[in-house]
């Protein structure tokens, strides 16, 4: 099983966009997956076709036993015609207040989410953790084997970077397996100037850790809107680059279409 939790302490950045958009390269690769949500806005939740669920994430969390994650998890609403749909630990209200609960009882708060999700069958895990790193991105952390970056090309950007990969860094130093950091993802790279040049601000200062970018397209706003895979798109303008941005970040951190990495 891969575990992917993607990450940024900076809200608004396209976490989600990036989350949904591995899952839906894996949909259309027919391969199964399962996205955890764990951000309490449920963005990836309802992207993926869920609403008003009745329980998820914040059950999981609270269950702190083995294979909480699979009974809590549901099946996506996306379309199954030509793909594999993923499943969905969603996001509920619940989930809120279970940053505070969690330090209000500090035995094992942080790994809560791994020991949850041991015995999940999907061979891909896509975490989409919350805009910050308080407990619930902890347990995102300690429950991946593997971590993306997200960012956009803007002021500061690479500061805030380089302060979650220390972050990452302390983490991994206190789990029994290090965490590997897959990249850093820009996301929403306009043809700007200024945005070409914190580009390769980034780049210039996380060097191969920086990824290709996710450029800017109306059509990943639409695909969430539509609570539809980007693939499923991709015949429409602007929607079938879109897809092949997202397919490489895929093959370069999840696997190519050999299987290497599942």
């Amino acid at each position: 099983m891969a575990a992917v939790a993607i990450v940024n302490q900076k809200g608004g950045v396209g976490k989600t966009t990036v989350a949904l958009g591995l899952a839906s390269a894996a949909w259309s690769r027919r391969r199964p997956s399962l996205v955890i949500d764990l951000d309490p806005q449920g963005n990836a939740t309802t992207g993926l076709g869920v609403w008003d669920p009745a329980a998820g994430a914040d059950e999981a969390l609270a269950a702190d036993r083995p294979g909480a994650v699979a009974e809590l998890s549901v099946l996506s609403g996306w379309p199954d015609g030509d793909g594999n749909p993923p499943r969905v630990v969603p996001a509920t209200d619940a989930l809120t207040a279970r940053e505070s609960q969690l330090l209000a009882d500090p035995i094992g708060a942080q790994d809560r989410l791994r020991i949850a999700l041991s015995g999940a069958g999907e061979p891909l895990v896509i975490i989409d953790c919350p805009p910050s790193l308080g407990l619930l991105t902890v347990n995102g952390l300690f429950a991946a084997d593997r971590v993306l970056v997200v960012t956009e090309p803007g002021a500061w950007a690479s500061d805030g970077v380089g302060r979650i990969l220390a972050a990452i860094e302390r983490i991994s130093a206190r789990r029994p397996q290090a965490l590997s950091v897959a990249g850093v993802v820009v996301n929403r790279l306009g043809r700007t100037r200024d945005a070409r040049y914190w580009y390769e601000q980034l780049r210039s200062d996380h060097g191969e850790l920086v990824l290709p970018p996710v450029r800017l397209r109306t059509a990943l706003a639409e695909a969430a809107a539509r609570s539809a895979p980007i693939h499923s798109l991709a015949p429409r303008s602007g929607a079938a680059e879109a897809a092949e941005d997202l397919d490489r970040i895929y093959d370069l951190v999840v696997g190519p279409e050999d299987g290497h990495g599942l």
